[in-house]
């Protein structure tokens, strides 16, 4: 699965760890991630992560 980088602060989102202390658990893809998901360091919304390639 790929990995997203928020683009504003450069958290990157790996989809094999998820986001436990927010709710998501590990194995959960970038585009299954709850639609009000926000990045954990700075806030933005899903709009702001671009593919790390």
């Amino acid at each position: 699965m790929d990995k997203y980088e928020c683009t504003i602060c450069g958290y990157v989102y790996d989809p094999a760890e998820g986001d436990p202390e927010n709710g998501v658990k590990p194995g959960t893809a970038f585009k299954d991630l709850p639609d009000d998901w926000l990045c954990p360091l700075c806030g933005a919304d899903k709009d702001a992560f671009e593919k790390v390639e």
